[in-house]
């Protein structure tokens, strides 16, 4: 649950950045959005989170 909770807060402090500097617009923040919430409804979704997991650790496993 902290992987999924920090991988969101991590991604919503990017989309604040690049609102901010005019990268990205709103009209393309809520179409990212709703290609989340379309992938989160999918049989994609179980793939999506266990590479993000095993990502998530092997990035946790390196050590400087």
């Amino acid at each position: 649950m902290a992987i999924s909770i920090s991988v969101v807060l991590l991604l919503a402090i990017l989309a604040v950045i690049f609102l901010r500097n005019g990268g990205l617009k709103i009209s393309h923040a809520l179409v990212c959005l709703l290609l989340g919430f379309s992938l989160a409804s999918t049989s994609v979704a179980p793939t999506i989170h266990s590479g993000l997991i095993a990502t998530a650790e092997i990035v946790s496993g390196l050590r400087p």
